[in-house]
């Protein structure tokens, strides 16, 4: 079957499942392989439990007339959402960076389902499964749709927007993070720019609907990778003097959370120069460019500046980003979902300018993925720690064990948990970051 006949079939049996233990009758089962499973074996017992078909990539377990084999299941899966995305005529906006895609893409939503019915990427699904995943979910209620889009190799993004086909989207930043899959700091910012190669094509066809950019104008990478790419139609917003930006934005306070001041600075504009003040949710001073972001996008959507306010305004982070939780003992803030040299930076210094009244704690993870720069960027991130006067510090993991610094240093989240068993801090703010796989977000119960 070609791919028009896959579509046709699916329309008929519109449930896909990849999952061989949730099988709704009547739904099309696709066998994807992974790196310690493989979908094929599981196909005639999706078909058993009620699957109406199943594409298989294995011809040795197509043997039910009810198989249908292709090359590839993964890009069959891929090319069959992608066809039901065609199937929808409204904006589609990708989001992509090294950090705050997640945070930004849940305010960029919060501001836009003021006025429109959104779908937007959950969780995670933001890879080159999850993102096909999510496009199943469009149906004609929707009005608009937002796709995060995930990389740490290079032709990451570039596979991502072939199936998304985005009209719009942003890069939130470049970083120095998953270094062993990119292989440098220039690997990143190529697989990132796969984007703004994507939507530079599509302004090409003429459309003004397609192919436009939001894009941070203080940040050098991002306007210098739009620049070299000629893309032309772009909505710029920031916090410096760029004569380009139309949404400004500068921090009023961050103690911890972020309040900050916005305007239009665009003369055409009813309302431009008439400033806004946003009092957030959100921690740390760096989330001024998220917050932003979704100013840009909202604006561009014609969502009014006061929804736009209430959104950002109300917005909460979950799922262990910069979330501040307090316990009976102390005030944590848990940024433990991720990490990598920018991001760890950024929470750091934040984290140091808090004004508080209570003594300040930091339990800090090995940033993985970082390849041979791992010993550099731990000793980078270990100096900051001294520089920026924090005293009261845990290091957690091989990397941090290895660099030259004071602190107190534990091999494993375990061995911090073994301690805090036996004495636990009181009355302290407490910063918990590290990359997702140490665990750390497992210590606020003991804490």
């Amino acid at each position: 079957m070609d791919i028009t006949q896959l579509y046709n079939l699916y329309q008929q049996h519109p449930v896909i499942t990849t999952d061989s233990r949730d099988c709704p009758e009547g739904s099309i089962f696709i066998a994807l392989k992974g790196e310690a499973f493989d979908g094929n074996k599981f196909a005639q017992q999706a078909l058993d439990k009620g699957c109406a078909y199943a594409i298989v990539d294995n011809p040795e377990v197509a043997c039910d007339e009810r198989m249908i084999l292709v090359s590839d299941s993964l890009q069959t899966f891929k090319d069959l959402a992608r066809e039901h995305r065609r199937q929808f005529d409204i904006p589609v906006i990708a989001i992509t960076g090294t950090n705050g895609k997640t945070t930004t893409k849940e305010l960029v939503r919060a501001v836009l389902a003021e006025e429109y019915n959104v779908l937007a990427t959950e969780g995670n699904f933001n890879n080159d499964v999850g993102v096909p995943k999510t496009l199943f979910r469009l149906n004609d209620d929707h009005e608009i749709a937002i796709i995060e889009m995930g990389a740490s190799h290079p032709g990451d993004i570039k596979t991502l927007v072939e199936t998304a086909e985005p009209t719009c989207g942003l890069i939130t930043n470049v970083g120095r993070a998953h270094l062993q899959g990119f292989g440098s700091f220039e690997g990143v910012k190529r697989t990132k720019g796969e984007l703004y190669d994507f939507l530079r094509r599509q302004q090409d066809l003429g459309d003004p609907e397609q192919g436009f950019i939001f894009i941070n104008a203080d940040d050098s990478d991002l306007t210098q990778m739009a620049d070299s790419r000629g893309i032309l139609m772009q909505f710029a917003y920031g916090t410096g003097s760029s004569e380009y930006i139309t949404v400004r934005g500068e921090v009023v306070g961050c103690n911890p959370f972020l309040t900050f001041r916005w305007w239009i600075d665009d003369e055409e504009e009813p309302t431009a120069g008439k400033p806004f003040t946003v009092q957030t949710h959100l921690i740390g001073a760096y989330n001024v460019y998220n917050a932003l972001a979704a100013i840009a996008v909202g604006l561009y959507f014609e969502v009014d500046e006061e929804q736009i306010n209430h959104a950002l305004s109300c917005y909460e982070p979950t799922n262990n980003r910069s979330q501040l939780t307090k316990t009976e003992r102390n005030t944590l803030i848990v940024d433990a979902y991720n990490a990598n040299p920018t991001s760890m930076s950024s929470a750091l210094q934040s984290f140091a300018s808090i004004e508080s009244a209570l003594p300040k704690m930091a339990i800090l993870g090995d940033m993985r993925e970082l390849g041979e720069a791992s010993a550099e960027e731990h000793q980078h991130i270990a100096d900051l720690l001294v520089q920026l006067g924090l005293q009261h510090v845990w290091l957690v993991g091989e990397e941090f064990g290895r660099t030259d610094s004071p602190f107190r240093k534990f091999k494993t989240t375990d061995e911090v948990k073994q301690l805090l068993s036996e004495q636990q801090p009181r009355h302290q703010l407490i910063l918990l970051k590290g990359s997702n796989s140490m665990h750390l977000s497992s210590l606020t119960q003991l804490l």
